[in-house]
């Protein structure tokens, strides 16, 4: 029996016949954003439910510190090391057998530095810590310290804010530029407005950021109130850190409420 017609080659190979799960032009085109933002939290959402991770303590701090670093460099690196060592072994990131969830579990940005020194110090614990990293135009690679399958790359900044704010009992912020205010001011903004739970806030090495924000200033003329001062606290070594956190209300081994 003859078939009449042209065939139907050009209907198969047309890009609007592709499955448009499998169609990467589709996906990536304008009218998908709203998709794409989408698949980066149910993705990172997925692992991190996987693993356990009930609640986490988030460290920033500059990615051009390094532990050879000249001046307080190398000070800096070798507290935040200390800190997501001793964390991890006495936040509850070491829970999770039996389906028991992992509290106050490392979380970073997922880049060297500062970041790397944090992850770092969760893996010398043997405890997972998680890597937020970011696609930059001068590509950022993940530090090789977080636990791979909780490295995660996002596109857009409001997501990885989102889920570097979503689960965090606390933030401690280590000495860095224009990346580290964001997430700082992106947290204390969430505080100050009672848009976020009431988690404690830590400073480290006092002398820098009292050097690089005048608080007293931002009070002085009325943009903050003298008890968003209360906000935050300070400390100096990684030790200091943990004593502040649990002064500010943190409960190891717990989420947040």
């Amino acid at each position: 029996m003859s078939t009449d017609g042209p065939g139907n080659a050009a209907q198969m190979a047309s890009p609007s016949y592709r499955l448009a799960a499998l169609d990467e032009e589709f996906l990536l085109g304008d009218s998908m954003r709203g998709v794409r933002f989408l698949m980066e939290y149910a993705k990172a959402e997925e692992a991190l439910r996987a693993w356990g991770v009930r609640s986490t303590l988030v460290v920033f701090g500059s990615a051009r510190i390094g532990e050879d670093g000249e001046g307080e460099h190398a000070r800096w690196y070798r507290e935040a090391r200390a800190f997501g060592r001793l964390a991890s072994e006495r936040g509850g990131a070491l829970h999770g057998a039996d389906g028991q969830p992992r509290d106050n579990v490392i979380a970073t940005g997922g880049g060297p530095g500062v970041m790397g020194a944090a992850n770092r110090g969760a893996s010398d614990a043997g405890a997972p810590s998680i890597g937020f990293n970011i696609t930059l135009p001068h590509e950022q690679e993940p530090n090789p310290w977080s636990t791979p399958a909780l490295t995660f790359r996002f596109h857009y900044f409001a997501m990885r804010k989102m889920h570097l704010a979503m689960r965090a009992n606390a933030l401690v912020v280590f000495p860095g530029g224009f990346g580290t205010f964001d997430e700082l001011f992106e947290i204390l903004t969430l505080r100050q407005t009672d848009k976020a739970p009431r988690i404690p806030i830590v400073l480290f090495d006092e002398g820098y950021w009292r050097s690089v924000i005048n608080f007293d200033v931002l009070v002085r003329h009325g943009m903050i109130r003298a008890e968003d001062l209360a906000l935050f606290r300070f400390a100096e070594d990684a030790e200091g850190v943990w004593a502040a956190l649990l002064a500010g209300g943190l409960k190891p081994g717990c989420s947040i409420e």
